[in-house]
C-alpha cells in the first residue's frame, strides 16, 4: 500500500537499535525505550503559510531524521510500524 502524507507531515519508520549495548549486556524488547532515530519513507508537498503559498519540506525520501520518543502518530502499514509527524516535529537531520 502507498501512502503519501499530507501538507507539512512526513512518514518514518523507526530505526532499531542494536540489540547488544557495551559491555555485552543484552536489553529485553520489554525494557527498551523508542528509538529517535528514524528514516523518511515519504514527505508531503509542504506547508501551507498565510499568503497560500507552499513552503517545500526541509527533509526529503531517504534522509536520517532525529524524533521525539513520544513523536507523532504510529500507524501500521503492511504490518509495518510507522510514524506519522508534523515536519516541525523533527529534531535534526543526521548526515
Amino acid at each position: 500500500m502507498k501512502v503519501i502524507p499530507l501538507h507539512d507531515r512526513v512518514l518514518l519508520i523507526r530505526i532499531e537499535e542494536k540489540e547488544t549495548k557495551k559491555g555485552g549486556i543484552i536489553i529485553p524488547d520489554t525494557a527498551k525505550e523508542k528509538p529517535l532515530e528514524a528514516k523518511v519513507i515519504e514527505v508531503g508537498k509542504g506547508r501551507v503559510d498565510e499568503d497560500g503559498k507552499v513552503i517545500p519540506p526541509e527533509v526529503k525520501k531517504g534522509d536520517k531524521v532525529l524524533i521525539g520518543k513520544f513523536s507523532g502518530t504510529e500507524v501500521t502499514i503492511d504490518d509495518v510500524e510507522h510514524v506519522i509527524v508534523r515536519e516541525e516535529e523533527i529534531l535534526a537531520k543526521i548526515t
